[in-house]
């Protein structure tokens, strides 16, 4: 009787708890969410997540239940979640909601997870945003979508209305960018570029920068035409850089989609060659590495990235300094390899006590068999880690200690 009292008496105080953050709506249909935000003059916002999404648990699982949260939403929205992918453990009510959920992100181009997508009370859309953020920036989205001026939906409709105005369509540009709404942002992006009389400057190539996604952009013709004088401005190789990317995507990786380790790069070398000559043999040699890379056929992979980074490694950058040798370290048996990718480690931490980086070189260093260096290095990258990463590294050094292997064969 006692633990049924308290239990009782626990319930009310449960359920404040669970309130204080996001009221959810349940039980109801898409049409229900509608007219129920209509008759209690609320806007409508819509989690669209799925289940796989890293960023949409984060969401869910620290900032939704948040009182300060709650306090914005529960008084000014009617809430629900849409799940965009289905699994075997969907409920009722999920399955319920495909239909509608589907057509929704059909209808508003959702195509990145966690969007969120907010409506007037008359169901109109007027406001999108997209990824994860913290409690004040998230407050911060659904404040936006409550302001005309600010409505992501509002900048389109005076775009579609005749808005040419070069420092509106920067400003819609952005907003696109910043709502995922990758289709509007390049048509707006190039508008806006063509208002511009010189593309060069510290304010247009930063904007470049954002909106170059492939070679018909106004952007990457400018960086085509005249590398040397956008790099002046915005760092040496940055241009560079930016074109091999998008050549190496269409020229190579989007040719190879869907073939395993067989490519005619005999073929692929002399369409290169001849739309981008003076690009084509880095950009051959790099995609060879990334399409092996993506196939996991490491003994081409072996092949290619040795090669790719005896002519190219003087500007292979931190990150794929460490990407290179942390892959090589994982999936090459052939030590010649693993003691060249030693070298690329090293390169990446030489500015630098970044210590992840540093247990890349100490794992390499302990596959070649330099078990006492290796502990030193992996001591020294674990003291430089903050308090919740130490973990990992400690369990590395560990390993090395007992002489078990860190790698997988």
């Amino acid at each position: 009787m006692k633990k049924l009292f308290l239990l009782i008496f626990l319930l009310p105080l449960l359920a404040f708890a669970q309130e204080k953050g996001i009221h959810f709506q349940h039980g109801l249909t898409w049409q229900q969410v509608k007219e129920k935000a209509k008759a209690e003059n609320k806007y409508i916002f819509i989690d669209c997540f799925t289940t796989w999404c890293g960023p949409c648990r984060y969401m869910s699982a620290n900032i939704f239940p948040l009182e300060e949260v709650g306090n914005v939403f529960n008084d000014k929205f009617i809430s629900i979640k849409i799940q965009l992918d289905s699994t075997a453990n969907d409920n009722e009510e999920v399955k319920s909601w495909f239909k509608d959920a589907f057509a929704i992100a059909k209808e508003y181009n959702v195509r990145a997870y966690p969007t969120y997508l907010f409506f007037d009370p008359n169901a109109n859309i007027v406001h999108r945003a997209v990824g994860s953020s913290d409690a004040k920036e998230f407050i911060t989205k659904a404040e936006n979508a409550m302001n005309p001026d600010k409505q992501y939906y509002a900048l389109i409709n005076q775009y579609k209305k005749g808005n040419k105005e070069p420092a509106f369509l920067k400003k819609a540009a952005l907003a696109a960018m910043d709502a995922y709404d990758m289709d509007n942002g390049e048509m707006i992006s190039n508008e806006y570029l063509a208002t511009q009389k010189d593309l060069y400057t510290k304010e247009n190539l930063d904007f470049i920068s954002i909106f170059t996604l492939n070679s018909k952009d106004a952007g990457f013709k400018a960086m085509l035409k005249n590398p040397a004088k956008a790099d002046a401005v915005l760092g040496n190789g940055v241009a560079e850089g930016l074109i091999q990317r998008i050549i190496i995507k269409e020229e190579i990786l989007n040719k190879l989609h869907g073939q395993q380790s067989q490519a005619d790069w005999k073929n692929i070398s002399a369409g290169l060659n001849k739309k981008y000559p003076l690009q084509a043999a880095e950009a051959l040699s790099k995609g060879k590495v990334m399409f092996y890379q993506s196939k996991g056929d490491w003994n081409n992979f072996q092949t290619a990235v040795v090669s790719y980074m005896n002519k190219y490694g003087a500007k292979a950058s931190v990150g794929e300094l460490n990407n290179y040798a942390w892959t090589v370290f994982e999936n090459c048996k052939d030590m010649t390899c693993v003691a060249e990718a030693l070298e690329w480690s090293k390169r990446s931490f030489k500015d630098n006590n970044e210590p992840g980086l540093i247990d890349t070189y100490a794992n390499i260093l302990y596959k070649m068999g330099k078990k006492d260096e290796a502990i030193a290095w992996e001591e020294k990258a674990m003291n430089l880690a903050g308090e919740n990463d130490k973990q990992g590294f400690k369990e590395t050094l560990e390993k090395m200690q007992k002489g078990e292997k860190t790698w997988k064969d």
